[in-house]
């Protein structure tokens, strides 16, 4: 504890702005209300309607979609509270949350920055002068060696996956050092990168800290989040399972050391890849609030927002100390996405999302939004708390597997599966957890749920249609009806029959029947399926997404053969160097870069060929399905391949 006495406080803050969207927007919005401070949203016009909008007690427009044109424009956002009279900003996370110059020019308009010093976020800015600043050193790219594999190649300036390279093979270094400097320059405004060793097998540790203006340092535990997609984290945890008290001292005094060394105030995380055998390889500090700082907020029973306008206002903490830890928190990210299909991010309309009660539910969105293509997937974020761990993991699972989402596809099920996975259960996980389990995590779910759907929705839309709400006296011609579950893309035939007793299926009884509930038994076990329609065909059976078909299939559109079309609607980043119609290329080669919800997405030639069109260009937009390019594939190689195999 510092013997300085107290410096005068700030005058108290009165209106805030957050120069950010969605989720954090609305959580920020929710801390102000508590204190009494009022608050201003700024949004795009992608956003207009969108609830941190609405949430907050005014808004001012950012004209345009793009975020280079909105969220990341300081100047704009600056003008913009200074137009509604706010007297200080909030950055969230992500966007301008650690731009150094964005916080001076809130300083400077006078305005309070709630965060860290610019100085604090310029020492921890980038990745390889703070690794300088911590005594530590990265890899020189040109003297990297076949020993030294594997290495990851990161961008300095950035975050969330993006200009990240895992390169396993000598040869692949440089065109991989040349693709994160292209992914870096364009999400970050910066090309640098820099080399480390990737740790196989390791466990991505990292600790909250909390500094005011006093000489005080909180190490507030530690986080667990080794749960990752694509370098984005998925599941959260405090305290991570399984460290020994020594090493969490060691990670706890590393993270002082990081904030001490910068004149940190306010929120940060410092990370950690931490190895199988113990040792700790500091990653970065994160001179912002993260994510994932409801679980801390769990275990300690601390509201990190509130601490954070305190300490912003002038404020020391309240002792040396931090309050004792309780308990255990994980937290889930649920995301429109698809990760059966390589973690492509979904859109469309958000119809219903519904959490139960007893865990805790962050979000930017409400019943009826739209989930566009400009920003990030997230849904929401769901926490769970408990005394021990097993029972904050069975807590969380639960209230998932209830939780009901009608709208785009989401990751809701794989997070369900990756809570009572054995592997995650027992704290033996590791950052290649979805490397290695994806398939089983992702396979189509063969339960009751999903087994009797089809029939569920048939019974629903026939009493929906039935002008007198009942059913035949005599039994009836037996009924037909066709859908499609939108999870695995497999077609189901319902066949029941209308009798005096209510409709019959076989090997089912029919318990009742209405517009939005069907109970069903099998094998005297009785279950209750909650139906609702939207629109004219999409039919959610609890969490089952059917498509109602017409009896007869209609004709489709056929694509030509080899046609390339876009994974999900977005927008094309580049296409591959030196490609024009008439190359040749070869099966696995990237042709098209996409850009959606923050996330690049590489599309692949299917076969070795000719490049026979290509319709893809810089800056278009494009929807799903688009055709962006078409290979005629090899006839020789194939024939070539078909004689290999017969004389076999």
């Amino acid at each position: 504890m510092t013997s300085q006495s107290p410096m005068p406080s700030r005058p108290l803050i009165s209106k805030l702005l957050v120069a950010n969207r969605g989720e954090i927007a609305c959580r920020v919005f929710r801390t102000c209300r508590a204190l009494g401070i009022a608050t201003v949203a700024v949004h795009s016009d992608a956003d207009a309607g969108a609830l941190h909008v609405r949430e907050a007690d005014e808004a001012v427009r950012l004209p345009g979609a793009a975020p280079s044109e909105t969220y990341l424009r300081g100047e704009l956002i600056v003008k913009a509270a200074q137009a509604a009279g706010a007297d200080a900003v909030h950055p969230g996370y992500g966007f301008l949350s650690e731009n150094a110059e964005f916080a001076r020019a809130v300083a400077d308009a006078g305005l309070t920055w709630i965060g860290p010093p610019p100085e604090a976020i310029e020492a921890m800015a980038s990745k390889t002068r703070a690794k300088e600043l911590m005594g530590l050193a990265p890899l020189a790219a040109d003297a990297v060696t076949e020993a030294d594999l594997p290495v990851l190649v990161k961008a300095a300036a950035g975050g969330g996956g993006r200009g990240m390279r895992v390169v396993r093979e000598l040869d692949a270094l440089k065109g991989e050092l040349e693709a994160a400097r292209a992914e870096a320059a364009s999400a970050f405004g910066d090309g640098e990168v820099f080399v480390e060793p990737y740790v196989e097998g390791g466990r991505h540790v990292e600790v909250q800290v909390l500094a005011d203006a006093y000489g005080t340092v909180w190490p507030l535990g530690t986080r667990d989040c080794t749960l990752q997609r694509r370098h984005q984290k998925v599941i959260e945890e405090s305290p991570a399972p399984g460290l020994g008290k020594e090493l969490v001292g060691g990670l706890h005094e590393l993270a002082v050391r990081a904030a001490r060394a910068t004149d940190y105030r306010g929120a940060g995380t410092v990370e950690f890849l931490v190895a199988a055998d113990g040792t700790a390889h500091f990653l970065e500090m994160n001179t912002r609030l993260q994510v994932e700082h409801p679980v801390t907020e769990a275990v300690f029973g601390l509201d990190l927002v509130a601490l954070q306008i305190r300490i912003a206002e002038g404020e020391p903490l309240e002792g040396p100390e931090p309050p004792p830890a309780r308990g255990h928190a994980v937290e889930a990210r649920l995301y429109a996405e698809d990760p059966a299909a390589g973690w492509a991010p979904q859109t469309g309309t958000l119809h219903r999302l519904s959490v139960p009660d007893g865990v805790r539910l962050d979000t930017g969105y409400a019943d009826g939004d739209t989930v566009g293509v400009h920003y990030d997937a997230m849904l929401a974020k769901v926490v769970a708390h408990a005394p021990t761990r097993a029972e904050a993991l069975r807590k969380l699972a639960g209230a998932l597997d209830r939780t009901v989402v009608h709208g785009p596809v989401t990751n809701r099920e794989l997070l369900v599966r990756s809570l009572r996975h054995a592997e995650f259960t027992a704290a033996r996980m590791d950052t290649s957890f979805y490397d290695r389990h994806l398939p089983e995590l992702t396979a189509a779910d063969p339960g009751p749920g999903s087994r009797y759907a089809p029939l569920a929705a048939a019974l629903a839309d026939a009493c929906g249609r039935s002008r007198f709400g009942g059913w035949r006296n005599l039994r009836s011609q037996e009924q037909v009806k066709r859908y499609r579950n939108e999870a695995d893309g497999v077609e189901h035939e319902v066949r029941y029959a209308d009798t005096r007793g209510g409709p019959v299926a076989e090997g089912v009884r029919v318990v009742r029947a209405s517009r939005g509930r069907v109970a069903l038994e099998v094998d005297g076990v009785r279950r209750e399926f909650a139906v609702t329609r939207y629109g004219g065909d999409r039919v959610y059976v609890g969490n089952v997404a059917l498509t109602a078909l017409p009896l007869l299939p209609e004709p489709t559109v056929r694509q030509e053969p080899g046609s390339l079309l876009a994974p999900m609607p977005g927008t094309v980043l580049r296409v591959a160097e030196g490609l024009a119609e008439g190359a040749r290329v070869t099966a696995g080669q990237p042709v098209v870069w996409l850009e959606a919800m923050k996330m690049e997405h590489r599309v692949v030639a299917p076969a070795s060929g000719v490049l026979t069109a290509l319709h893809a260009e810089a800056g278009r937009q494009v929807e799903v399905g688009a055709l962006l390019a078409v290979v005629q594939e090899d006839t020789e190689d194939a024939e070539d391949n078909e004689d290999t195999e017969g004389a076999q």
